[in-house]
């Protein structure tokens, strides 16, 4: 009876990780002292913002956001933001594959003065499970998407998952 006990336990608790959801992960990870932007109102066409790719440069020259910016998380100085966005009012949104490290970079941006930052809820991976277009180095449309590792790309759900 005991090792029936167990069995269900172990069953259930497997089953349960795999019922997470995006929400679910992103209150594990994140603080939430930055605000969400979805990926529908980012891709809105009046959209402002300068985009801010926070994930590492490999990742980026697989796919990336059109006329995002890669400023990288592992390595990433906030005087070249400084340099680059001098005036602290412009609406800024980070993003990098589900939204983890975008928040961190993001506050280290709201840190530094920046006063209009937004994650992008879910990244990368909820902008091409929505079917919208991302961009390799050359500037060309592509169906790839870096998933960072093999943990995380159960959550890209569309595109060729490409791995190092």
């Amino acid at each position: 009876m005991r090792y029936l006990l167990v069995f269900v336990f172990a069953y259930a608790s497997v089953s349960l990780q795999a019922q997470e959801t995006l929400e679910s992960l992103l209150k594990k990870h994140n603080t939430k002292s930055i605000p969400y932007m979805t990926v529908q109102e980012l891709a809105m066409p009046k959209t402002n913002a300068i985009i801010l790719d926070t994930r590492e440069l490999d990742e980026y020259k697989v796919s990336h956001l059109k006329n995002a910016i890669h400023v990288g998380y592992s390595h990433f100085k906030i005087d070249s933001v400084l340099y680059n966005i001098q005036n602290k009012a412009t609406p800024i949104v980070t993003y990098c594959s589900l939204g983890i490290r975008s928040e961190t970079i993001a506050i280290h941006l709201k840190k530094a003065g920046y006063t209009h930052i937004k994650n992008l809820y879910g990244g990368i991976f909820e902008w091409k499970n929505n079917n919208l277009s991302v961009y390799n180095i050359q500037e060309k449309e592509t169906d790839s998407i870096h998933t960072f590792s093999k943990v995380w790309s159960k959550w890209l759900k569309k595109g060729i998952k490409v791995y190092d």
